[in-house]
C-alpha cells in the first residue's frame, strides 16, 4: 500500500510534460541548437517551472549552480553582518555587503531566469531583462569594494571612480530593462554599454598600482585576485560564446557539463576569489596599511589638483 501511494504522488509529481527535441521548441525557446536533446517545452504555469528545478533537462545544471552560488553568498552575507564592530565597523560592513548583495542578486535572478524562462515568451523576456539586470548589480558591486579600499588615503579617487562604476551601472540597468534596447537594432548599443562597464575597472587599476607600486599592489591590494577574476569571467565568457563543448560533440552534452554550465561555474568561482581578495585587501588597510602622513594631502580636508599630481610623482 506504501509503495503504491509513493508510486501515485510520484506520477503526480512528474505528470504533465515531457523533455523535447530542440526543433519541437517555439521559435523564442529556442537558444542553443548544439543542444540536441532534453528541453522543456512550453509549460505556462509556474508551478510546473518551478516543480522543473527537480526534473533533469537541459537547464538543471545551468539552475542549481547559481542556486548553490545564491544560497552560498547569502550565508556569507549573514557572516559578515553578525561580526562585531570591533572587527568589522558599520561601513565596512556596508562595503562589503554591496559586493555580496550584488552576487546574491545576479545568481538569483539567473536562477529564476532560468527555472521560469520556460513558461511563456513574455514571461520569458522579462526574466531575460532581469537576468542582464542582475550582472550589472553584480559588476556595480565587484567595484565598489575594489575601489573604496585601493583608494582608502585618496577621497577624491576614490568618490570620482565610485561616481563612474555607479553612472555606467545605472545606464547598463536601465538599458537591460528597457524593451526599446531588448530589440536588434540596439544590440550594438547593449554590448557596448556591458563593455564599458567591465573596461572601466582598467583605469582605477592602473591608477592604483601606479600610486601604490606594482609589488605593493601585488603582495597587499589583491591585484592578482583581481586579475584572476577577470581571467575567470573572460573564460568562462569565452567558453559561453564559443559554445564549447557541445560545438565538438553535438548531442553529448546535452544535460551534463555544456558551455553554458561551466559558465555558470566560471562565474561563481570568480565570485569567490573576488571576495577572497577584498578580505585581503581590507584587512591589509584595517589592520597594516594605514593612510602614510604623506597621503594627508590627499584626504577631503586637504585635497587640491596640484598637490595630488606632484604626490603621484614624487611617491611612485
Amino acid at each position: 500500500m506504501a509503495n503504491r501511494a509513493e508510486e501515485v504522488a510520484r506520477h503526480l509529481w512528474m505528470s504533465g510534460w515531457e523533455v523535447v527535441n530542440f526543433h519541437r521548441l517555439p521559435a523564442w525557446l529556442k537558444d542553443n541548437d548544439m543542444l540536441l536533446h532534453g528541453h522543456r517545452p512550453q509549460l505556462n504555469n509556474v508551478w510546473a517551472c518551478l516543480k522543473s528545478i527537480f526534473r533533469i533537462h537541459t537547464e538543471t545544471g545551468n539552475i542549481w549552480t547559481h542556486l548553490i552560488g545564491c544560497f552560498s553568498f547569502t550565508v556569507i552575507l549573514v557572516f559578515v553582518l553578525s561580526q562585531p564592530s570591533s572587527l568589522l565597523q558599520w561601513q565596512d560592513k556596508l562595503v562589503y555587503s554591496v559586493f555580496i548583495v550584488g552576487a546574491v542578486c545576479c545568481l538569483g535572478f539567473s536562477c529564476l531566469f532560468h527555472t521560469i524562462s520556460c513558461h511563456s515568451e513574455h514571461v520569458a523576456k522579462i526574466m531575460n531583462k532581469l537576468d542582464y539586470t542582475g550582472i550589472a548589480v553584480l559588476t556595480i558591486g565587484s567595484f565598489v569594494p575594489y575601489l573604496y579600499y585601493s583608494f582608502y588615503c585618496v577621497f577624491w579617487a576614490k568618490v570620482f571612480y565610485l561616481a563612474l562604476i555607479g553612472v555606467l551601472g545605472i545606464a547598463a540597468i536601465i538599458i537591460s530593462m528597457s524593451s526599446k534596447f531588448a530589440t536588434p537594432p540596439y544590440r550594438p548599443l547593449r554590448a557596448g554599454v556591458f563593455i564599458a562597464l567591465g573596461l572601466s575597472g582598467v583605469i582605477p587599476s592602473v591608477h592604483s598600482t601606479i600610486l601604490n607600486g606594482f609589488w605593493q599592489s601585488v603582495n597587499h591590494l589583491s591585484f592578482g585576485w583581481l586579475v584572476l577574476m577577470g581571467v575567470l569571467y573572460i573564460s568562462g565568457a569565452s567558453i559561453y560564446a564559443a559554445r564549447v563543448p557541445e560545438r565538438c560533440f553535438r548531442g553529448h552534452f546535452d544535460l551534463w557539463f555544456q558551455s553554458h554550465q561551466i559558465f555558470h561555474v566560471f562565474v561563481i568561482a570568480a565570485a569567490f576569489v573576488h571576495y577572497h581578495g577584498v578580505v585581503q585587501l581590507s584587512t591589509y588597510r584595517l589592520s597594516e596599511g594605514d593612510c602614510r602622513p604623506s597621503d594627508e594631502i590627499l584626504t577631503k580636508e586637504n585635497f587640491s589638483i596640484p598637490s595630488y599630481i606632484l604626490h603621484v610623482i614624487n611617491n611612485p
